[in-house]
């Protein structure tokens, strides 16, 4: 009965747990979806004040003052629409833009690339400038009807009780009723902020990225950045063995070459002395090991060959000064090279959690479906990490752009930092 009991309880802590990931999962997708819309309206403000300029343009050029002014709102539209691809980049995967527009008019004006960028333009302007009021107004009216009962006391009589104007709280049941709908406000940022955020960044995705029509020049471009990033990261790794072996192995097995040369010189005079000179280079040969042990881990490290990737996240998150938690659902094993990859990319987002961030938990998600593997690395610390700065970050960025991956930071102030990278499998 003691054992069954036990186990009762442990399989109630685990639901309890499962329940709080669900809960805080939540909670920060909601957190960043609003963020993200927050971010999406200030591009929407522009977009409809460009709309308002090309209009008033395109009503002018009737009596021909328009076409003097056209190339400048054209060109603040090619300039938006690059701001609006470094946001949605900046909190997604990478937009990739197509080709400069032409900059004469005539041949703007029958461009395709201008006019996908005019159609965006239209549909940020009006529904993305929607959701983005919604995205701010929405977490301002919850936090008022849901604070209501701390305040409702100290206001004016005959005053509106809601946030949407209706209703006079006269009693504490009143006050109460205000309260319970800024908790359906709550529930509702929830349930539709998500897929409000991916509603707003829907028309960017489409139309500001490089259509099936673009030049493969592009392609090659990107493709010969990928590859000299990948040669620098090489040569960057190729550095640090040479330094790794120069300063500490190769001056362990030369010290232990000049201990045995004295020991075989002092031998027969004194072999009490000998045989000191004998134990430090024993020392020194033990410790000369071990750099090179640490050296090959960091070239391939063994553990993903013995384990798999499940095994060596599982390793990692056992040494982080954080407690972190893994959670890996890899059905196939990628290529080494991948796998590797994944490994140190896990390594160097947790060393920095546990120096940088403050958190108190760390979670490691790793998903392989569709011939890609999907790493996140989360925290509840302080945020704001810069994706560009730090030399940590700039080496995972080299890695993954060796496989030709993609690397996405979310980090607002205040937190959770998430890290999400998806690599090829490589098979």
């Amino acid at each position: 009965m003691t054992t069954s009991a036990s186990e009762a309880g442990g399989g109630a802590a685990v639901q309890r747990e499962s329940f709080k990931d669900i809960a805080l999962r939540t909670l920060s997708t909601a957190g960043q979806a609003i963020a993200q819309l927050a971010s999406g309206l200030n591009t929407a403000v522009l977009a409809a004040l460009l709309l308002l300029w090309l209009a008033l343009t395109a009503v002018t050029s009737v009596v021909g003052v328009g076409l003097l002014m056209a190339p400048a709102p054209l060109r603040a539209l090619h300039a938006l629409a690059g701001r609006e691809r470094a946001r949605l980049a900046r909190r997604g995967p990478e937009v990739v833009a197509p080709q400069p527009p032409p900059t004469r008019l005539r041949a703007a004006l029958v461009d395709a690339t201008t006019h996908r960028e005019l159609r965006w333009l239209v549909r940020h302007s009006t529904l993305g400038l929607l959701l983005g009021l919604l995205g701010v107004l929405l977490p301002i009216t919850a936090v008022r009807d849901t604070a209501f009962p701390l305040y409702w006391t100290f206001m004016p009589e005959n005053t509106t009780a809601t946030s949407l104007g209706i209703g006079n709280a006269q009693t504490w049941p009143d006050a109460l009723a205000v309260a319970l709908l800024g908790v359906g406000w709550i529930a509702i940022i929830l349930g539709l902020a998500p897929g409000m955020a991916r509603l707003q960044s829907g028309p960017g995705r489409r139309l500001l990225a490089a259509g099936p029509d673009v030049d493969l020049s592009l392609r090659v471009a990107e493709l010969t950045a990928t590859r000299a990033a990948a040669l620098d990261a090489h040569a960057t790794e190729l550095r640090r063995i040479e330094r790794s072996l120069h300063d500490g192995a190769q001056n362990r097995l030369v010290s232990v070459a000049v201990l045995l040369g004295a020991a075989r010189r002092m031998v027969a005079r004194d072999p009490a002395g000998a045989d000191e000179l004998l134990e430090r280079a024993q020392s020194a040969a033990e410790t000369a090991l071990a750099e090179l042990r640490t050296v090959a881990r960091g070239i391939l490290p063994p553990v993903l060959a013995d384990r798999g990737l499940a095994g060596a996240l599982s390793g990692l998150a056992a040494d982080c000064a954080v407690p972190c938690r893994i959670d890996v659902d890899v059905p196939e094993r990628c290529a080494a090279s991948v796998e590797a990859t994944a490994y140190f990319v896990v390594a160097e987002a947790l060393t920095n959690i546990a120096k940088h961030s403050g958190a108190e938990h760390a979670v490691v998600t790793a998903r392989g479906s569709g011939g890609r593997l999907v790493l996140s690395v989360e925290d509840d610390g302080r945020g704001g990490a810069d994706a560009d700065g730090g030399s940590g970050l700039t080496g995972i960025r080299r890695r993954i752009a060796a496989h030709d991956g993609d690397l996405t930071l979310t980090s607002p102030p205040g937190g959770p930092t998430v890290l999400t990278v998806d690599l090829p499998c490589g098979r």
